[in-house]
């Protein structure tokens, strides 16, 4: 069955974007970024600029477009059972033409290489002004081959990369 994934979050100034490869049942569900209590995205994020869990969803959205961050997925729609990026089938990729269009994005960060590997082999990067590609390491719990410590060194370039715009 077809799964519809999310709108992207993003201000009209976002210089980073970042992108996941789909939502998962959870934040299907709720419509909501990285809803998983265990996924640690907004760990990533509060370390970074504040936006944690400790904040209703509306306010961490708002904390990540003051700081420039937009979050999104590289696919639109997909079939998949479970929440697991192995299980992705039919993948429809979102509109970047438009988005990158819209958003002055110079860099973009993966969670995880699914999406790089997906938004390389579907989108061509040469047509927009994006300076920078960087694989982070997915903060899905199915990733635990490294520590949270290390995780967050790899996602504080996120930070260095708002702070330097």
């Amino acid at each position: 069955m077809m799964k519809i994934g999310l709108e992207a979050l993003a201000g009209g100034d976002s210089a980073v974007l970042i992108l996941g490869t789909f939502p998962g049942e959870e934040s299907l569900a709720a419509r909501q970024y990285y809803e998983h209590p265990r996924n640690l995205f907004w760990y990533m994020m509060d370390e970074i600029c504040g936006a944690g869990r400790h904040l209703d969803y509306e306010r961490r959205c708002d904390v990540l477009k003051v700081n420039r961050i937009a979050v999104w997925d590289v696919l639109k729609a997909c079939d998949r059972e479970g929440s697991s990026d192995v299980q992705i089938k039919n993948g429809i990729i979102n509109d970047f033409t438009t988005f990158l269009s819209n958003h002055p994005c110079h860099t973009i960060f993966f969670n995880g290489k699914k999406a790089f590997n997906l938004f390389t082999r579907h989108v061509d990067v040469g047509r927009f002004q994006i300076h920078s590609l960087i694989v982070l390491p997915s903060t899905s719990p199915a990733n635990a081959r490294i520590t949270i410590e290390e995780k967050l060194a790899r996602w504080r370039n996120v930070a260095e990369c708002i702070k330097s715009r």
